[in-house]
């Protein structure tokens, strides 16, 4: 699995962007991860659509749209399902819907693979989160179980305390004083 201090690897894939007719699908590549403007990015997968557990993490990331923006950071949201499942799933999801983020298509699993996600058996991606640099440098990764969500609160909290560049003690919160040495 690629792990912290590595650089996220090369990838063009389709996402849905929108319900809007002619406007649903983008391109979206590894270049969109690097940037100069300081904007970090937060991908995070989920096994497959249409499932239980997977639209309460999405409609959790997306309650929380506001909290990552304030914190420049981008969300992309992704799975082994094709862009066109996606966008059904968000038409017919009344907690999918308004999406603020894409829904990248990892049709081919190519990416999911070279993430080191992919489930053995089913060949669906785990349930893993990346947070990723300006540079396109993974600063954190977490991978839960088929079953378990995740806390999109923890992400949030991991990224504030990348984002000090400082030490972060146990139980650290945003605003509350860093390590000094």
């Amino acid at each position: 699995m690629i792990t912290i201090g590595q650089k996220f690897p090369e990838f063009s894939k389709t996402a849905v962007v929108s319900l809007e007719k002619g406007k649903e699908f983008e391109t979206i590549n590894s270049d969109y991860l690097v940037n100069e403007d300081n904007v970090w990015t937060v991908m995070f997968w989920w096994p497959k659509d249409f499932t239980f557990v997977c639209p309460t993490e999405i409609a959790e990331f997306n309650k929380n749209f506001g909290e990552f923006r304030d914190r420049d950071t981008r969300l992309i949201g992704a799975s082994t399902d094709s862009e066109f499942v996606h966008a059904a799933w968000r038409q017919h999801h009344d907690d999918l819907r308004d999406l603020k983020f894409p829904m990248l298509a990892d049709t081919s699993k190519s990416l999911a693979e070279d993430l080191g996600i992919l489930e053995p058996t089913e060949k669906i991606a785990y349930r893993a989160t990346f947070i990723i640099d300006p540079t396109g440098v993974v600063r954190w990764v977490c991978v839960n179980d088929l079953s378990v969500g995740r806390n999109v609160k923890e992400v949030l909290r991991v990224l504030d305390g990348l984002q000090t560049d400082e030490l972060c003690p146990c139980n650290w919160e945003k605003g509350e004083a860093t390590l000094t040495v």
